[in-house]
């Protein structure tokens, strides 16, 4: 394809996104939810390529009515599953324009502007977030872009393992019950014994319960092992909980683990210094990610891992084949990111970072989360005058990141009944998942987010509504 017809074509696709961008605002876009069967997109493609080329016509024919059908549409304003992966135009404008540079930056010397632009967006997000001064790019540890917080927490783990140095069937790690499925896939990827992943219960909200996990932790050390890994969570999957990082922590530097804080969707909300009583005692950590891609809208994929001291990372990381040996990286001037994660080659991820924040500024991502926040208040708010739904509060009262668990007061096949019904109307899209109650009764409950950058009062309202009449 040369410049010219690439400038015809690539005008058409920016007209596409506009276009679909016009339809979610005005939550034109139905079924939120995908209703294609199984196999059913597989079986409308063509079992061979083409042999000849194909006009772009033709391409954009088949997008609109082959591949949008099984499309869930996770922008809409309807989204309420899940976590939000939102999207904004400067964003979309730089994974387009480091596309159309095609820079690979796996070492320093092979795109110096991606290395340096990373770095300086990692300090930027130090800075913005309130996070601690160790993980600057100038000091001992820095940050990174990872694809996700799953890339990041084995990325955690590997130099957890390496700073342990000690024989993997001997070492134990550490999760709550609420901690993301990664971190166990993860400590699986690595090799490390199943059995020896602690599962630890959590309190009333949801948080990690610091008692059992110091009984745990000495029961294992009297037994021989070596506990060398455990998990804080910023904003639990299920329901938001947000574990005591400084007990975590002072917990990890007395028996010598490392601690791994996930905040991979609350993360994003350390913007607004009134939340970072969420992160105190970070300093304690080894390492942290949150996801940029989830609430700060910068598209999917964009996960911030930090750690306090990049030494063990490197180590455990670093092969220099002759055919990388240059004379930037010989120096020891200069951030090699390969050193920092699992592929050799990445993408300029940054760029579209640096696009969002200048656009945006500061202020409008704090205005923007605020906003979600106080949404999601809203909701509770409906909830809690309702007759016929609970709600599943955590630490405080009122939802701190936007999200709202509830339940009928029928039980669980009523609650499953609304939630599939509200799915199958297209109307909207919610999740769920299992909660354990302070009685230790278990509770199936409706998941429901208010963070997605399109959704306003009259969305909430609107979805209010149809789970009401579902639950006729």
């Amino acid at each position: 394809m040369r410049s010219e017809e690439f400038r015809k074509c690539g005008y058409e696709a920016v007209d596409w996104i506009a276009n679909y961008m016009e339809q979610l605002e005005a939550d034109a876009v139905r079924p939120v939810l995908s209703q294609v069967q199984p196999g059913e997109i597989y079986a409308a493609i063509p079992s061979s390529p083409p042999e000849q080329s194909e006009s772009f016509d033709a391409m954009m024919r088949d997008l609109d009515t082959l591949i949008m059908p099984g499309i869930t549409h996770w922008r809409s304003p309807s989204f309420f599953g899940y976590f939000p992966s939102n999207v904004s135009g400067p964003a979309i404008l730089g994974e387009l324009l480091a596309a159309g540079i095609g820079a690979q930056g796996m070492l320093w010397a092979t795109s110096p502007a991606c290395t340096e632009v990373e770095m300086r967006m990692m300090d930027w997000l130090v800075e913005a977030c309130g996070l601690p001064s160790h993980f600057l790019s100038r000091g001992p540890g820095g940050g990174v872009i990872q694809g996700s917080a799953s890339e990041a927490a084995v990325c955690a783990l590997v130099a957890a393992r390496e700073a342990a140095q000690v024989a993997s069937d001997h070492l134990c790690g550490y999760i709550s019950k609420q901690t993301h499925s990664s971190i166990e896939k993860a400590w699986k990827v690595l090799g490390l014994p199943v059995e020896n992943l602690r599962k630890i219960e959590t309190c009333g909200d949801g948080s990690f319960d610091c008692e059992a996990l110091e009984s745990a932790i000495q029961t294992d050390q009297a037994n021989g092992l070596r506990p060398c890994f455990a998990v804080g969570t910023i904003g639990t999957t299920s329901q938001t909980a947000i574990d005591p990082i400084r007990a975590l922590g002072e917990i990890c530097r007395k028996c010598q683990l490392w601690l791994h804080v996930d905040g991979a969707y609350g993360g994003s909300a350390m913007v607004c210094p009134e939340l970072r009583w969420m992160i105190d005692g970070l300093e304690l950590a080894n390492s942290y990610c949150f996801n940029p891609h989830k609430w700060l809208l910068v598209n999917f994929d964009c996960d911030c891992f930090f750690v306090s001291d990049r030494r063990p990372l490197n180590a455990a990381m670093s092969i220099l084949p002759e055919y990388l040996r240059n004379a930037a990286t010989e120096s020891g001037k200069v951030i090699d990111y390969r050193d920092w994660q699992i592929p050799l080659g990445r993408r300029f991820r940054a760029l579209k970072l640096w696009m969002t924040i200048r656009y945006y500024g500061t202020e409008g991502l704090r205005k923007f989360i605020r906003h979600k926040i106080e949404l999601g208040q809203t909701l509770a708010s409906l909830v809690d005058e309702s007759l016929q739904f609970v709600r599943v509060a955590g630490r405080t009262r009122v939802p701190d990141l936007a999200l709202v668990c509830f339940y009928h007061r029928d039980g669980d096949a009523k609650t499953k009944e609304i939630l599939e019904r509200c799915n199958a109307s297209g109307e909207m899209m919610l999740s769920h998942t299992v909660l354990k109650m302070a009685s230790g009764e278990k509770r199936y409950v409706i998941r429901m987010h208010t963070a997605s950058a399109l959704t306003e009062a009259e969305h909430i309202t609107a979805a209010w509504r149809k789970i009401c009449r579902c639950a006729e």
